[in-house]
C-alpha cells in the first residue's frame, strides 16, 4: 500500500514539473516617471507566435528590445528549458498602469501571461555615474520648430505648417514617438505625406545644425480674429556624447531622452473687405476661370444636353458653392453631378470643380439660358472680381409643341403645351406591375414540394462535405504546415506595415521566416540551425547562393534590430526576403 501511494506521489510530481509555464516579470512595480522598467515574458517550453501587449495603449513605450534568450541544461538525466523575451519600457504618464497579457503558441496551445499593475510616480532624482555623464545636454541641442508660413492671411487664404526637427551634428536621433498632435480648430486642414525622412543642413540660432522635416500641414482659416494653433509634441530618444573614449580613443556615446514641443501658435487672421462684396459672392478666394459650356445647343425632341459649369484655378476649391444656372420653364434641369479634380500641395489646393447637369427640353422652340456670373476674391490684387459668362441659345427643332418667344404667346399656349408634353411621355407607363387579388395557395405548390425534398437531396454533399474536412482535420502535418504558411505571409505583410519603423519591422521579418521554414522544410523553431537549415534545403536542391543569403538574412534580423539602420536599408532587407523566399519556392523540389 506504501509503493502505491509513493508511486502515485511521484507520478503527480512528475506531472507537475510536465506542466508548461509562460509568466511576466518585472524588474520594480513602483517607478518614477523618468525611470525605466524592465519586463520579461519567460517560458519553460520551446512556443512560437509570441505576441506582447500594447504597451503605448498601457501608458509605456519601448525603449529597448524585444531581446531573446534561450538556456538549455540536463542535471542527473533531466532536462530543463528557459526561454525569454525582454523589453525596456518607460512610462508616458503618471498613475497606476496595467501592463496587459502576452500570448505564445507552444504544441498548438494558446497561453497568456497574467495582467501586471505598475504604479508610476513623479520623476525622481536619478543618480549619476561621473564617468558616464554627458559631455553636451540634449536639453541645448534638440529643438521642435513650427514654422508658419503667414501669421496674418485673410479668412480662407492658404498657409502652410512645417515641423521641423533641429538637432547638433554631436548627437543622434534612435527614436521619436508623438505624445500630442496638433489641432487646428477653426481651420480646414490638409496634411502632406512624407514618404521619407532625410537630414539636411540647416542654420538655427545662427549656427549651424542638422534637420528633419516630420510634419507638412495646409491650413485655410475658416473665420476671422485669432487662432490658435496647438502644439506638436514629441518624445525624443537620442544618444550624445561622454566624457570617456574608448581603446582607439574614439568618444563613446550614452543614451538620453528628451520631450519637445513645438509650442502654440497664434494666427491673426483678418475679415474679408465688406466694401465692393458682391451679393454673390460665395467665399471663393484665390485666381480662377469660369466656364459655363454646354454639350450642344441644337437638338432634336426627346434629345438631352449637359451643361457644364466649371472653376479651375488656385484657391480654395473644397470650400464654396458654384452658381447655378436659371432656365425657362420650357427646359427641365436635373440635380448636377459634382466633380472635383483637386490636388493640395505645399502652396495650396489647385484644379478644378464643376457641376454638370442634365437638361431636356419639353418643347419645340429657341430658348435662351441667361449669363451666370462667378465672384471670387482676388488675393494677388486685394479685391473682389467677377466673371461672367456669355449668353446660351438652345434651338430645338421639333417637338409636340412650339415654344414662343413673347410672354402672350406662351400664356396663349400653356395649356396645349401641357397635353402635348404628357402625352410625349405617355410610353413611360406602357408596363404595369398589377397583381392579382386572389393567390394559390402555397401547399401543395411546386414551391412547397421543393423545400420538402430539399433537405433530403442535399444530404449526400452534406456526408461528402464532413469527411473532406474529417481528412483534413486528421492531417496533422499538413494543417501544420498549412498554418505555418499562412503565418508566414501574415508576418510579411505586417512587416510591410512597419517599413518606418525597425523593431516591429525586424520582428515580424524574423518570424516570416521561421514560419518560411518551417512550412517548407517540415522542422521545429527548435531543431533550427544554420547547419541544419543549409543540410535540409541542399538536399532538396536549392541553390548554395540563394541558401547563404537566406540564412544571413535570418541571422541578420536579431543584429539590426539594435543596430542602426536607415530606412533604405530596411527596405531592401523587406526586397532581399520577398526575392529570397520566391527563388526557394522555385528551387525547392
Amino acid at each position: 500500500m506504501k509503493r502505491i501511494v509513493a508511486l502515485l506521489f511521484l507520478i503527480i510530481g512528475n506531472l507537475a514539473m510536465a506542466q508548461v509555464q509562460f509568466e511576466a516579470k518585472v524588474s520594480k512595480n513602483s517607478l518614477g516617471l523618468n525611470e525605466r522598467l524592465r519586463i520579461d515574458f519567460n517560458m519553460n517550453a520551446d512556443g512560437d507566435n509570441f505576441n506582447p501587449p500594447n504597451f503605448e495603449a498601457s501608458g509605456f513605450r519601448v525603449v529597448g528590445g524585444p531581446s531573446q534568450s534561450v538556456s538549455q541544461s540536463w542535471i542527473n538525466g533531466k532536462g530543463s528549458f528557459n526561454k525569454s523575451y525582454s523589453y525596456i519600457l518607460m512610462p508616458t504618464q503618471k498613475g497606476s498602469l496595467t501592463i496587459k497579457q502576452a500570448s505564445i503558441e507552444i504544441n498548438g496551445q494558446i497561453y497568456k501571461t497574467s495582467p501586471i499593475k505598475i504604479n508610476v510616480t513623479n520623476a525622481v532624482q536619478l543618480p549619476k555615474d561621473p564617468n558616464e555623464s554627458p559631455a553636451i545636454s540634449a536639453d541645448d541641442n534638440l529643438y521642435l520648430v513650427a514654422d508658419i508660413s503667414n501669421s496674418n492671411p485673410f479668412v480662407n487664404e492658404p498657409i502652410t505648417v512645417v515641423y521641423k526637427l533641429y538637432f547638433s551634428y554631436n548627437i543622434g536621433i534612435t527614436n521619436w514617438q508623438e505624445l500630442s498632435k496638433p489641432k487646428y480648430n477653426d481651420f480646414w486642414s490638409q496634411n502632406i505625406d512624407i514618404k521619407q525622412l532625410v537630414a539636411q543642413d540647416g542654420m538655427f540660432k545662427g549656427e549651424r545644425y542638422r534637420y528633419v522635416v516630420l510634419r507638412k500641414t495646409v491650413l485655410y482659416p475658416q473665420k476671422s480674429g485669432k487662432l490658435e494653433i496647438e502644439p506638436l509634441s514629441l518624445d525624443i530618444d537620442c544618444q550624445v556624447p561622454t566624457n570617456r573614449r574608448n581603446f582607439w580613443g574614439q568618444v563613446l556615446m550614452t543614451e538620453d531622452s528628451k520631450r519637445v514641443s513645438a509650442g502654440s501658435k497664434v494666427i491673426n487672421v483678418k475679415p474679408l473687405p465688406e466694401s465692393g462684396k458682391p451679393e454673390d459672392f460665395s467665399g471663393a478666394v484665390g485666381k480662377f476661370v469660369f466656364q459655363v459650356t454646354p454639350s450642344k445647343t441644337v437638338l432634336k425632341n426627346g434629345e438631352s444636353l449637359d451643361l457644364n459649369v466649371k472653376v479651375v484655378g488656385t484657391g480654395n476649391l473644397k470650400l464654396f458653392n458654384l452658381p447655378k444656372p436659371v432656365m425657362p420653364s420650357a427646359l427641365e434641369m436635373y440635380e448636377p453631378e459634382h466633380n472635383e479634380n483637386v490636388s493640395t500641395p505645399l502652396s495650396g489646393m489647385t484644379g478644378s470643380i464643376s457641376d454638370k447637369y442634365t437638361i431636356i427640353p419639353q418643347s419645340k422652340g429657341n430658348y435662351q439660358i441667361k449669363p451666370m456670373s462667378f465672384t471670387y476674391f482676388d488675393l494677388g490684387t486685394k479685391s473682389y472680381k467677377t466673371i461672367s459668362s456669355k449668353e446660351i441659345l438652345i434651338n430645338v427643332l421639333d417637338g409636340p409643341g412650339i415654344a414662343a418667344t413673347s410672354n402672350d404667346s406662351r400664356n396663349n399656349d400653356i395649356a396645349k403645351n401641357k397635353v402635348e408634353v404628357a402625352k410625349s411621355f405617355a410610353f413611360i407607363k406602357q408596363k404595369t406591375n398589377l397583381v392579382p387579388i386572389e393567390k394559390d395557395d402555397f401547399l401543395g405548390s411546386g414551391l412547397f414540394y421543393s423545400l420538402v425534398f430539399l433537405p433530403f437531396l442535399a444530404i449526400p454533399f452534406v456526408v461528402i462535405a464532413r469527411k473532406k474536412k474529417e481528412a483534413k482535420d486528421s492531417d496533422i502535418v499538413g494543417n501544420k504546415i498549412r498554418k505555418s504558411n499562412t503565418l508566414a505571409k501574415k508576418y510579411l505583410s505586417e512587416a510591410q506595415k512597419h517599413l518606418n519603423n525597425k523593431e516591429p519591422f525586424y520582428v515580424a521579418l524574423e518570424k516570416s521566416l521561421h514560419n518560411f521554414l518551417k512550412a517548407k522544410l517540415h522542422i521545429e523553431t527548435s531543431d533550427m540551425s544554420k547547419d541544419k537549415i543549409r543540410e535540409i534545403l541542399g538536399d532538396k536542391n536549392a541553390d548554395n547562393q540563394t541558401v547563404t543569403e537566406f540564412i544571413s538574412l535570418v541571422e541578420n534580423c536579431e543584429f539590426a534590430r539594435y543596430a542602426p539602420s536607415t530606412s533604405v536599408s530596411i527596405q531592401q532587407d523587406y526586397d532581399k526576403a520577398i526575392r529570397l523566399i520566391s527563388d526557394l519556392e522555385k528551387q525547392i523540389s
